[in-house]
């Protein structure tokens, strides 16, 4: 059974920073592409970053590029995402999801709230 356990989040004021990881365990973590999806409050599910199986490649939403960062660490089975100058409109839940190709995620962590308010 595929489980992925989020921790990290909170509320950080604009400007400020968090990290959020994810571990996972049930599957081959070093098989698969990760990614984190979040959705805002009265929003639909919005893609955010991925990253490849071994880390060689990344990936982000314009709207995320240039401040956030994904990584991973397989032989922890941990998946992390660095989140720096927060902005109010990155208020969201966020997911961390195994990539099968397929929108929306079938396998995701149980979401984190992150709320960037002053």
């Amino acid at each position: 059974e595929v489980q992925l356990v989020q921790s990290g989040g909170g509320l950080v004021q604009p400007g400020g920073s968090l990290r959020l990881s994810c571990a996972a365990s049930g599957f081959t973590f070093d098989d698969y592409a990760m990614s984190w999806v979040r959705q805002a409050p009265d929003n639909g599910l919005e893609w955010v970053s991925a990253i490849s199986w071994n880390g060689g490649n990344t990936y982000y939403a314009e709207s995320v590029k240039g401040r956030f960062t994904i990584s991973r660490d397989n032989a922890k089975n941990t998946l992390y995402l660095q989140m720096n100058s927060l902005k109010r409109e990155d208020t969201a839940v966020y997911y961390c999801a195994k990539s099968d190709g397929i929108w929306p995620p079938r396998s995701r962590g149980q979401g984190t709230q992150v709320t960037v308010s002053s």
